[in-house]
């Protein structure tokens, strides 16, 4: 039999026969006229070459085929009716399942600490898996179903047809250097941030930036003595050293307090960057996944709204 040329609203009518037996009430139950449900029947019997339901009296009796295809008949409606139906409501508070996030330790700073805490009270079943953002290709991650967001400053390689992005907050940049560093006094002047040998936190592997950027157009340039893989190293290698190094403000926080580190405005005006969730169509009205933005973006509202402690 050729599936394709089967009307599956047939197998519906012929369910209603064999409940009711009768075609008046089993018309009813479907939402057909007493004619049409008849006409099914006629083109059910030719489907199944057998006549399925036969008068005896005022009812209509199933014929062995017809009684044969009783159970079958009722697994096949509820599994379609079953796959049509609206995906069960997501309760954090029950729910059992992990998601995957794509980001550098920035993000691992920033976002994951208040996130965890949220979920302890609100999720306790749902788990985290982490993966390093910069060390594959995060659109073809995403459209895979291998990470189920990216959260990320950057743009480049993310321009895949069927990706949403949602900014979250913007940051800007402060210098770190150590307390009692010989040539940065009251403030740090622009002469020394351009003489002094800097840290550069290249994920990818590759020094430049908006630093070097902004100190180009105003002739100047910088040594870069030391290229890190991450963020969390640069403040504590500052602390001990005489290098300096320029990051986000919201990553540089934590470790003035356990380290011996004076944060300055940059010298020169740097743009700050807007610090985004990214994840793909295929995802997008999930209601698990819905969930878990919302609660990224609630977290981010707080890291947005946080008040920041004066420079020093």
């Amino acid at each position: 039999m050729n599936l394709s040329a089967v009307d599956l609203n047939l197998l519906v009518v012929l369910r209603s026969l064999l409940a009711t037996r009768s075609v008046t009430r089993a018309a009813k139950a479907v939402g057909l006229s007493q004619p049409a449900t008849s006409h099914a029947l006629s083109r059910l019997r030719s489907l199944f070459d057998d006549p399925l339901l036969v008068r005896s009296g005022r009812l209509l009796v199933p014929t062995p085929r017809a009684e044969a295809l009783r159970v079958p008949l009722e697994s096949a409606l509820a599994a379609v009716e079953s796959t049509l139906a609206k995906p069960p409501r997501f309760d954090p508070a029950t729910a059992k399942r992990t998601f995957s996030i794509g980001t550098s330790d920035y993000g691992q700073l920033v976002i994951l600490p208040p996130l965890l805490e949220r979920f302890a009270k609100i999720a306790p079943g749902i788990d985290l898996r982490l993966r390093d953002q910069s060390s594959g290709p995060i659109s073809e991650w995403l459209a895979g179903g291998e990470i189920d967001v990216v959260l990320s400053p950057r743009t480049q390689g993310l321009g895949h047809m069927g990706l949403h992005m949602q900014p979250l907050f913007n940051e800007r940049f402060v210098s770190l250097v150590r307390k009692g560093h010989p040539r940065v006094k009251s403030k740090l002047t622009l002469a020394a941030f351009a003489e002094l040998p800097h840290a550069f936190v290249a994920p990818r592997g590759t020094p430049g930036g908006v630093v070097d950027d902004a100190l180009r157009q105003r002739g100047l340039s910088r040594r870069v003595a030391l290229v890190l893989p991450g963020f969390l190293v640069a403040p504590p290698i500052v602390s001990c050293s005489d290098l300096i190094v320029t990051l986000g403000e919201r990553v540089a926080r934590p470790f003035l307090g356990r380290f011996p580190l004076r944060a300055f405005p940059p010298p020169i005006p740097l743009p700050g960057f807007d610090f985004n969730v990214f994840w793909h169509d295929r995802m997008h009205s999930d209601p698990g996944h819905i969930w878990f933005r919302e609660q990224i973006a609630e977290v981010a509202q707080g890291v947005r709204t946080s008040s920041l402690t004066p420079m020093r």
